[in-house]
């Protein structure tokens, strides 16, 4: 009788011992920050018993012979990556998690249209390391892309817009190669490849230049055509995007155009040179490249923003200067416009002397009728 009493009391020692280490949380306090959180690093390949002794080590595990059994009679297997645990939580629930693959990860949102000091700006504000870190990195892995572009000296244009989730210790090269990696899928999908001809990096860089100019994916393919058709004549683009661009290369972009950017030479500079810049000026995304890849067939030479926020084509000169003057009108009827206190239009005075009068005037029109657009805004 003694012996059974005995044994009775051990088995419900060992019964409240399995208990507790099963259903008993442990671990950091309900809502603990993430910077105060508990993180246990999983390396590819790491057998149970090691994640169990791990697991405990970390404090998020009560009984290490607890989980090894919940493995016996659960089964699954147990995803590597790093998990945060912010609260209490049961053995039972941290192999869930790990059965799950709920690792802890950051997101980062690229928009369309960013450019690489914006990326770099994301990544630092998700506190995946600094600025300059990954855009030196930036400037060092153009290899990723060297069957796209060979000449590039970045990889601006080849960052695919996206939300990407990236691990707390993620390196500005892999973030890179992520990126790389989606532009990559996107581009196949769109039947955009590398050929001898380099039409990758020139689609890459038309597409990057209509995703900063116009919001409306309906008005792309027309404002692409535009821009075909005025590089068919030698005609300047005068794109205020690439003179931003140009600017923060340099790093003397002051957050609007004055008229002594206009006058850079720098050879993102497309009021000053024709033909397309050396480089995309953005990170285009879908429809910006379907556009570079099937422009508008039309004869459109202009374009200006109308006061509802779309774009008005012009054929002509004088249809352009029509359609800048109603936009004008438009804009008086509204809101008063701010004037600039060096006026962008001065630049047109300089360029008439530089290149042939029927460009001059086109310059001119582009940069009137671009400087009321940055006036309304």
């Amino acid at each position: 009788m003694k012996f059974l009493i005995t044994l009775l009391l051990i088995a419900l020692v060992v019964a409240a011992f399995a208990a507790w280490a099963f259903y008993a949380p442990i671990g950091p306090a309900a809502g603990t920050s993430d910077a105060a959180a508990t993180y246990v690093d999983i390396a590819p390949g790491t057998g149970t018993q090691a994640i169990a002794a791990q697991l405990e080590e970390a404090g998020v595990l009560r009984s290490r012979y607890a989980f090894d059994l919940l493995r016996v009679v659960k089964r699954g297997k147990l995803i590597a990556g790093e998990y945060r645990f912010n609260q209490p939580a049961t053995a039972s629930v941290v192999y869930a998690r790990m059965v799950r693959g709920d690792v802890y990860t950051i997101p980062v949102t690229i928009p369309e249209g960013y450019n690489i000091f914006e990326i770099a700006q994301a990544v630092e504000a998700a506190g995946l390391g600094s600025r300059e870190a990954f855009l030196a990195a930036e400037r060092r892995q153009t290899g990723l892309i060297a069957d796209l572009d060979p000449n590039a000296t970045s990889l601006e244009g080849y960052l695919f817009p996206d939300t990407y989730r990236f691990g707390r210790h993620a390196t500005p090269p892999q973030m890179l190669a992520a990126m790389v990696r989606r532009f990559r899928q996107v581009a196949a999908q769109l039947g955009l490849t590398p050929d001898a001809s380099g039409s990758v990096a020139r689609t890459v860089i038309l597409a990057s230049l209509v995703e900063k100019e116009v919001s409306q994916d309906s008005e792309r393919p027309l404002v692409t055509g535009v821009f075909v058709n005025r590089l068919a004549q030698g005609m300047p683009l005068a794109t205020d995007p690439s003179v931003i661009y140009a600017a923060q290369l340099e790093g003397s972009y002051r957050g609007a155009i004055y008229a002594s950017d206009l006058q850079s030479a720098s050879p993102y500079n497309t009021y000053r040179r024709a033909g397309l810049p050396p480089g995309p000026i953005s990170n285009p995304g879908v429809a910006a490249l379907k556009a570079a890849l099937a422009p508008a067939r039309t004869d459109f030479l202009y374009f200006v923003a109308d006061a509802e926020g779309h774009s008005r084509f012009s054929a002509t000169l004088k249809e352009h200067t029509q359609q800048v003057e109603a936009y004008r009108r438009a804009l008086h009827q509204g809101a008063p416009i701010s004037v600039q206190h060096e006026p962008v239009h001065a630049h047109a005075r300089h360029q008439a002397a530089r290149v042939p009068h029927q460009a001059a005037r086109a310059l001119h029109q582009s940069a009137h009728s671009r400087a009321l657009r940055r006036a309304a805004r």
